[in-house]
């Protein structure tokens, strides 16, 4: 297929997810002309294949050689910022989180050929507002993520928490309630690998202080952001258990799943993207009690034109079950989750794209 390609290259999820379908293209010998968001950064992707990169910069290189009016645009962007298209039949794939779109959303997926979410619940957001040719699309495992078969992590039970700091993903209440389970008892260990690189260091210290209260505990470790998918890789195959799906709204949530389909067991709230993946046969399934405002002063404000409406609120009492569910659990293989490695891949991603754009 060709197609104009319009997304991030980067070490960020949306960077991570563009890399897949890229890759997946070049297996399907596709002709993309790439328009990268911003400038290419390989830096996460340690183990790129040097024929795959010089492919994605050729194609970037000879872009405005290769443009014709009459070829569909893909783009993977935020909804704000999605207004701007190259070609004149534009099919977004974008992530939404909330559940109350603005008028100014609804605007610019009505511009849209077609709009792909990776959740039912945002297609049926849209859709209350009148949008059309809404699709649901999954995302897959990335193949450069595998089960590491050696113990990594002896003699202590690990948790791993990863994400951006963030209210949304309810990161100071997970943190505080494994503390007030197991802070200090070195039979359990929990790795936060949850800097925002949308917050200043300063800022982001501040944080982190405030989520221990001052304390000193002997087992939790605050990790700096990792620069490679293999040190990510790694980090998971070294966990027991997975508290990334604790979170109040997401879109897809890559490390949650991530770690899921590398057999970890995780604890994983269903709702919004998570319901695309996550099941009470490869998650340890919590069903959510009540919603909250998403507003945090930070990335979610009141009246904005963006990111209005609610997330799923964090119950104590049912996360901390679930956690020790979990520790009953660590010794085990969680064989639902490494099945979901063949179900969720980016062949089925690109193949399910590419039914949209040609059915469009």
């Amino acid at each position: 297929m060709k197609l104009i390609f319009n997304a991030p290259i980067n070490n960020l999820s949306f960077g991570n997810v563009t890399y897949n379908i890229l890759r997946e293209m070049y297996k399907q010998d596709d002709k993309p002309v790439i328009f990268p968001l911003g400038d290419p950064d390989y830096s996460a992707f340690d183990k790129i294949d040097e024929d795959f990169k010089s492919w994605i910069e050729n194609s970037i290189e000879y872009r405005y050689h290769n443009l014709d009016k009459d070829l569909p645009t893909l783009t993977l962007w935020h909804l704000n910022g999605a207004e701007r298209s190259i070609g004149s039949k534009n099919h977004l794939l974008t992530f939404y989180e909330l559940n109350q779109p603005t008028y100014t959303e609804k605007k610019i997926v009505d511009m849209q050929h077609s709009t792909m979410f990776t959740a039912s619940s945002s297609i049926e957001a849209f859709n209350k507002q009148g949008c059309k040719n809404l699709y649901k699309i999954n995302l897959g495992l990335d193949p450069d993520f595998a089960p590491i078969d050696k113990p990594l992590i002896k003699n202590k039970i690990h948790f791993v928490l990863m994400g951006k700091f963030e209210k949304r993903k309810h990161t100071k209440e997970v943190i505080q309630l494994w503390l007030k389970k197991y802070g200090n008892d070195n039979k359990y260990l929990l790795s936060c690998c949850i800097t925002n690189p949308f917050l200043k260091e300063k800022d982001m210290n501040t944080l982190l202080a405030s989520i221990v209260d001052g304390k000193h505990y002997s087992n939790i470790n605050f990790l700096p952001h990792l620069k490679t998918n293999s040190e990510v890789n790694h980090l998971l195959n070294s966990a027991h258990i997975d508290l990334t799906g604790v979170s109040g709204a997401e879109g897809w949530n890559l490390p949650a799943f991530n770690a899921t389909a590398l057999g970890k067991w995780s604890i994983v709230y269903n709702h919004t993207g998570h319901s695309s993946w996550a099941t009470k046969e490869n998650s340890i399934l919590l069903e959510p009690k009540g919603k909250e405002e998403a507003h945090d002063g930070l990335f979610f404000n009141r009246n904005s034109k963006w990111n209005q409406g609610e997330i799923y609120t964090f119950d104590e009492e049912q996360v901390s079950k679930a956690m020790d569910m979990a520790v009953d659990l660590h010794k085990e293989t969680n064989e639902g989750g490494l099945k979901m490695a063949k179900q969720f891949t980016y062949e089925n991603t690109l193949n399910s794209i590419k039914k949209v754009i040609e059915n469009g």
